[in-house]
């Protein structure tokens, strides 16, 4: 009984250890692609609430004309997600955009870019 209960808290912690190296190269994956975006003009920054639900992060980066020079989103419920672009939303003007028609079957998606729209 001894061997098994040792054997589950050393895979737990090598579990636990791992998660912490795939979130550390993720958050580092986002803020090289972060870095680059905020170089391109003011940038808004999105993302869902909430814990039971797939996590998405949209970032907008936009030009002196108010058009999205770049953008990025992350989605997904684990840590191997990577920032990828968003074709849909390039060079569209901050009037144009409407997160209803960029992701129509995608709340979650739809809400982070909601919330990115909001610079502050």
């Amino acid at each position: 009984m001894q061997n098994a209960t040792n054997t589950l808290i050393l895979l737990a912690v090598i579990a636990w250890l791992l998660q912490i190296v795939l979130g550390w190269l993720q958050v580092n994956r986002f803020n090289r692609a972060f870095g680059l975006l905020s170089k391109q003009g003011n940038v808004g920054i999105g993302r869902t609430q909430g814990r039971f639900k797939a996590k998405v992060v949209i970032a907008l980066a936009f030009d002196e004309n108010r058009r999205v020079a770049d953008s990025i989103m992350m989605k997904g419920w684990t840590v191997f997600s990577k920032p990828q672009p968003v074709p849909a939303l390039q060079g569209l003007h901050y009037d144009e955009i409407r997160p209803q028609a960029i992701f129509p079957n995608d709340k979650n998606a739809r809400e982070a870019l909601t919330e990115a729209l909001r610079l502050k």
